[in-house]
């Protein structure tokens, strides 16, 4: 198909690497359903090719609308990117739980909702694409990043469950699993990770991106379920 017939729902694009890759596929004139908490950011990806829906998804309602919304107006989606999540780490003594809690609920607990739904809806057309932004730490653990690290791996989990029990089907299931990114998700640490890691040059958000289109420009066949991308530096 060509580019401005496939619809894509993008959850966590008004930062980071959601953003990265609507900012991508927009310009090559995808149909994007864009998500996300903040709408000014989300405006800035404006086009005649993408519909902004601001909200919490870790709402239900607010995905049920969003997964109404896209099937009453395109009656398909071919591609769901799962890249809306936060990070919480800490000791023991100085992790904030509410926030780690939070944090869970959102990588995890929304993230296989919103998978559920689309793929159900997925199955019924035949066709559709899962892409999902797991970590390095969905498959390695460190010390203060369990947390952080076990909503990766339940996310990883997933996914290979998933596209265990699709196998044979139109239906893919992928894991982008990247290494340190230089985004917003590392701004109010006091150290950021670069320096304590002792990495020189992080991953920044393109890279992440021409992961993507690796994984979309694949033929029919062929199924990536993984794909893991490190900094040089990076020592895991």
């Amino acid at each position: 198909m060509n580019n401005e017939e496939k619809v894509c729902l993008i959850t966590g694009a008004s930062s980071g690497i959601g953003y990265a890759i609507a900012k991508a596929l927009n310009a090559d004139g995808y149909k994007l359903i864009l998500s996300g908490r903040r709408a000014e950011k989300l405006n800035e990806l404006r086009s005649a090719f993408t519909d902004i829906l601001p909200g919490d998804l870790n709402s239900t309602e607010y995905q049920d609308f969003m997964e109404d919304h896209i099937y009453q107006k395109y009656g398909k989606c071919d591609y769901l990117f799962n890249c809306a999540g936060t990070l919480e780490v800490g000791t023991i003594e100085e992790i904030n739980i509410d926030k780690m809690t939070a944090m869970i609920r959102l990588n995890v607990e929304s993230t296989f909702r919103i998978s559920y739904k689309m793929l159900k809806r997925f199955k019924a057309q035949g066709y559709g694409h899962i892409i999902n932004i797991s970590s390095v730490l969905g498959t390695k653990v460190r010390p203060t990043a369990g947390a952080y690290a076990a909503t990766k791996f339940a996310v990883e989990a997933l996914s290979e469950a998933l596209r265990m029990e699709l196998s044979g089907t139109n239906i893919q299931v992928s894991c982008i699993e990247p290494g340190l990114v230089m985004t917003e998700l590392h701004k109010d640490w006091k150290v950021h990770p670069k320096e304590s890691m002792m990495i020189n040059e992080p991953l920044n958000v393109n890279d992440i991106v021409n992961a993507v289109y690796y994984i979309l420009k694949q033929p029919g066949h062929v199924r990536i379920p993984k794909l893991m991308i490190l900094p040089k530096d990076h020592h895991i």
